[in-house]
């Protein structure tokens, strides 16, 4: 072996519990950041789910609504302005 890979050995033999530390964080947040990810897939398809399910349906019937409006005052005013 060249010296440098003993003395990088060394080092890194050295500093082992450290990397070893920073290893184990990093795989931790990994596993958090994909349980999250797959917790909110599996949460957005139980509530798109629901929301299919309790859908009110369609009976085929529909409600319509008419409004009346009387516009005489608004005629009134239109004809005073134009006699003016």
């Amino acid at each position: 072996m060249s010296q440098a890979k003993v003395d990088q050995y060394k080092k890194d033999k050295r500093n082992r519990k450290q990397i070893m530390a920073k290893e184990k964080r990093e795989w931790f947040f990994t596993q958090a950041v994909i349980g999250l990810i797959g917790v909110a897939i599996v949460a957005w398809i139980g509530v798109s789910a629901y929301n299919v399910i309790t859908a009110p349906k369609d009976t085929g019937t529909t409600e319509t609504v008419e409004y009346t409006v009387d516009s005489s005052a608004l005629s009134d005013y239109l004809k005073t302005l134009s006699e003016d």
